[in-house]
């Protein structure tokens, strides 16, 4: 695990170039590095641009599958709860962190979320998903 650490920490180093917060990400499967990641946000103006989702958008090309159960992802820095969403959502089977943020670190939340009640419009977005369910079942 101390060789995937060191590369973690390597590419964290590379954040720090374009002042990004210095997090580093890798994916393995079956003991192969197929993915790397840096932050990025800085760097490419970009919100999407952490380590961990740079990490995953490289392993799923090389493994030309969005899917990817079985992988472990190691990061210098516990993600945040975009990332998590993200790791969840891609199937990666285990997370490896070295340290948690700092205590004063809080996510930024101001967003609010609100469901817009419109019932014919609702309706209709429900059938337009149930039918897409209904295919994607039948072409298996």
């Amino acid at each position: 695990m101390n060789e995937y650490f060191n590369e973690t920490i390597k590419l964290a180093k590379k954040s720090l170039k374009y002042g990004d917060v210095p997090i580093g990400a890798i994916v393995v499967k079956d003991g192969i590095i197929i993915g790397k990641g840096y932050n990025t946000r800085e760097k490419h103006e970009n919100v999407l641009g952490h380590a961990e989702i740079n990490a995953i958008n490289m392993a799923s090309k090389r493994l030309n599958n969005w899917n990817l159960n079985g992988c472990k992802l190691y990061v210098t820095l516990k993600p945040c709860s975009m990332c998590m969403e993200i790791i969840k959502q891609s199937r990666i089977t285990n997370v490896y962190y070295l340290t948690n943020k700092l205590s004063s670190k809080h996510e930024f939340n101001q967003t609010k979320i609100e469901k817009f009640n419109n019932i014919e419009m609702s309706k209709e977005y429900l059938e337009l998903l149930q039918s897409f369910f209904k295919n994607l079942r039948e072409k298996k």
